[in-house]
């Protein structure tokens, strides 16, 4: 009996591939002003032109900030990018979330408002805002994007939490972290958290 021949790719399901899986690194520098989320956004546009329907792994998402009231199916997966800013430091803060689909569809854009705060305690509270938010929305894995190092290798247990001031942000964050099947967190430049930086600096203008 001839063995069944799996059918190629179309050009869609490619678009869609490398926006879910590949970093885009290169390209996101060879463009002033391009973000990684941007990037995912394009590719997922130019796959819709070419009529591939969304995969069944890829739920479609409400716009940025326009939460809905009617119920939707849980996202599996979600990448949170945070960040925190505090002009002064210490000085007046805000906090940045901007959750993404594996295929580059923007979830959410969240901003907080945080007073007289260090920059530490921001990128925390930040990371705060995003997994709480993650887990509304039913995640069950996330995709931690950060440019504080200390954050990162304090969570990933390279570097002590010597704070008393971030010790209680911490142990709430690692108690998130665990209530997640699969964690991921990297560590990266700023230039490719630059969504998450602008909704930290409008928390902190717009006092959100």
């Amino acid at each position: 009996m001839p063995r069944a021949t799996k059918p190629p790719p179309s050009e869609a399901d490619i678009l869609r591939h490398i926006a879910r899986e590949e970093p885009l690194t290169a390209t996101v520098r060879a463009f002033r002003g391009l973000t990684r989320e941007r990037l995912g956004q394009l590719l997922e546009e130019a796959a819709e032109r070419l009529g591939g329907p969304p995969g069944a792994a890829e739920p479609s998402a409400p716009a940025p900030a326009e939460p809905s009231e009617e119920p939707r199916e849980p996202l599996p997966r979600l990448r949170v990018y945070s960040d925190g800013a505090a002009r002064g430091n210490p000085g007046p803060s805000g906090a940045g979330a901007v959750l993404i689909e594996p295929g580059g569809k923007v979830v959410a854009q969240l901003g907080k408002y945080l007073g007289h705060q260090t920059n530490n305690y921001a990128e925390y509270s930040a990371l705060l805002l995003g997994l709480k938010h993650a887990k509304a929305l039913g995640a069950k894995e996330v995709e931690v994007f950060a440019d504080s190092e200390l954050l990162i290798r304090q969570l990933g247990g390279r570097y002590q939490v010597k704070s008393a001031t971030l010790r209680p942000l911490y142990e709430e964050a690692v108690k998130l972290l665990n209530e997640f099947s699969r964690v991921k967190l990297v560590h990266v430049p700023r230039e490719m958290n630059a969504a998450a930086d602008e909704m930290s600096n409008r928390a902190i203008d717009e006092k959100l």
